[in-house]
């Protein structure tokens, strides 16, 4: 399996975990660092110790009743008080997201969107905020859920809720289910919640937009479980998230129960944010079980190009400044991965003055990043003289505990692929005598017998998330003008879909790239009809082929 971009396609896995047994559930979560092998349910978020007996949690109800998450009316969220400051981040990141504003203005009026009741399960973050408010402006009916644990910033949940004519103490916003520092029971708690719709004639949505694919998982699951006539039992499990999810289904599903089938009756497609839930919808097409419909927005060229390569080059930096202060230039980094978020890490880097060395093991990226003047060799080769590790691929088993001993003191090391196993965190807390520190949250020092440190960012998780706030707002306006344009596309043309996975049509890609140009101050050149015959393509597009890469 190589370490780019497009090999990412093999991989399954999420980066949530929630906390081992027995630590404190806070904003920064601490967890065992807990390692198993990759799943259709991602990886466990919970380790015991081996003599430590398995103890229930409560259920999230009771659970979430002992924090400080409010529960009014149908949503639950950290602290409504933060409304007021999500509301003016959300201001701002309007005038960043052009894409998500024009496609507003232009769609508003026919509101090709009523009726439709989409579920989203999506990093509840400020940016997100402006697509769901899009949703609602284009007709939709709209609950939410983030798709990870610790990526909820919280003002932003509570803005959502509020709604933009509401008050804390009268909120009108969109039912969301966020918080940042969620459990693995509260996650997929708040999961269901989105995807329980009390009004509905189904008890579900009709449509799902996803990112990473627990909102389709936990559906179709449902469904398979409902045709067995039974949950397997939670003992079966093959990790702690399998069993989260084993006794959610378990409390659902009833004798002769056809919740979950009736629900997905109804769905008419699902669109498709990261390469996990992609990986996940192409595998369930070939073995015959996909639903419903599914776009495939990952595989858009102004999400892949544009989110993977410039909101990397973006938010790493961010990421690593905040959380260590610790001057790049003059350093020496090695990026693990040379696809499109390899390719955005590396040039971020760069751009900071470090030395870069990449690490591959597909010779078409390894050539690639030869020729654009980076250093190529193995990680064996470097990891006793550099002084920053950053892992893209996608894979596990990237930088191992051993390697990890051979650093030098105070190397600091992170994560920026989807999941949370391409560092060993597992069999770093394995090693006898090491001693983990909180320095804040999301940053641990390691030190080892020999007084050696090596710096952890975010527990192996995404870094840019963890310790910051992601991409920007005009990058991922891309993204979700991608997002919302496929919305638009599965609930107005449903004849056109026949249960599969598309991606989204080229002219509508083009689309969501023409809606950023102005804000950018660029001029198109006008093909000449001649021209256009000449080169056989429309005046207005589409220019390039399918199979064209960019």
């Amino acid at each position: 399996m190589g370490r780019s971009q497009t090999s990412l396609l093999m991989a399954v896995g999420r980066s949530h975990r929630g906390p081992a047994e027995g630590e404190r559930a806070s904003d920064g979560l601490r967890c065992a660092h807990a390692g198993m092998p990759v799943s259709s349910f991602g990886h466990p978020c919970v380790r015991r110790r081996a003599d430590q007996p398995y103890t229930p949690r409560p259920n999230p109800e009771e659970q979430l009743s002992m924090t400080t998450v409010e529960n009014r009316q149908d949503f639950k969220v950290a602290d409504l008080s933060l409304a007021e400051f999500g509301r003016k981040e959300i201001t701002l990141a309007e005038h960043e997201m052009p894409g998500l504003m024009a496609i507003r203005k232009e769609y508003a009026e026919a509101q090709p969107l009523a009726g439709a009741r989409v579920t989203g399960s999506l990093h509840m973050t400020v940016q997100t905020a402006v697509l769901i408010e899009t949703l609602v402006a284009l007709g939709a009916q709209v609950r939410w859920a983030s798709c990870n644990i610790f990526s909820t910033q919280d003002h932003a949940a509570a803005a959502i809720a509020v709604g933009p004519n509401g008050t804390p103490d009268n909120p009108q916003g969109v039912p969301v289910f966020a918080w940042k520092g969620e459990t693995l029971e509260e996650y997929w708690w708040c999961t269901e919640q989105a995807l329980t719709w009390p009004d509905s004639p189904t008890g579900g949505p009709n449509m799902i937009l996803d990112d990473g694919g627990d909102a389709t998982l936990l559906v179709h699951k449902g469904v398979e479980y409902e045709k067995a006539g039974k949950v397997p039992a939670v003992d079966t499990a093959e990790n702690d998230e399998h069993r989260v999810i084993l006794e959610l289904l378990n409390r659902t599903i009833t004798d002769g129960s056809q919740k979950w089938t009736q629900l997905a009756s109804e769905i008419r497609g699902v669109t498709e944010e990261t390469t996990t839930g992609v990986h996940r919808l192409y595998e369930m097409q070939r073995d015959g079980v996909l639903l419903f419909p599914a776009i495939n927005v990952n595989d858009a060229v102004t999400k892949s190009k544009f989110d993977n390569k410039y909101g990397c080059r973006h938010s790493l930096v961010d990421g690593i400044n905040r959380a260590t202060d610790v001057l790049i230039g003059g350093k020496t980094a090695v990026v693990c991965g040379y696809g499109d978020v390899g390719k955005g890490c590396a040039e971020s880097l760069r751009g900071q003055g470090a030395r870069v060395i990449v690490t591959e093991i597909d010779p078409i990226c390894a050539l690639q990043a030869a020729m654009d003047g980076y250093q190529v060799t193995t990680l064996d080769e470097v990891v006793e003289t550099a002084d920053i590790f950053i892992t893209t691929t996608g894979n596990k088993d990237i930088i191992m505990a051993g390697d990890m001993a051979r650093m030098k003191h105070q190397a600091i090391v992170g994560n920026i692929g989807h999941f949370d196993n391409e560092i060993d965190m597992a069999g770093l807390a394995k090693i006898p005598g090491i001693v983990k520190d909180e320095v804040k949250p999301q940053v641990h020092t390691w030190t080892f017998p020999d007084g050696k440190v090596v710096i952890v960012l975010s527990e192996g998780r995404l870094l840019n998330l963890g310790n910051a706030t992601g991409h920007p707002s005009f990058v991922m306006s891309n993204s979700f003008a991608d997002q919302t344009l496929a919305q638009i596309e599965l609930f107005t043309k449903p004849d056109e879909y026949p249960t599969g996975v598309y991606v989204l049509p080229k002219h509508l890609d083009e689309k969501v790239a023409r809606l950023h140009l102005d804000a950018l101050g660029v001029k198109l050149t006008t093909l000449r009809p001649e021209q256009a015959e000449y080169i056989g393509v429309q005046v207005e597009g589409p220019y390039k082929p399918d199979h064209y890469r960019y």
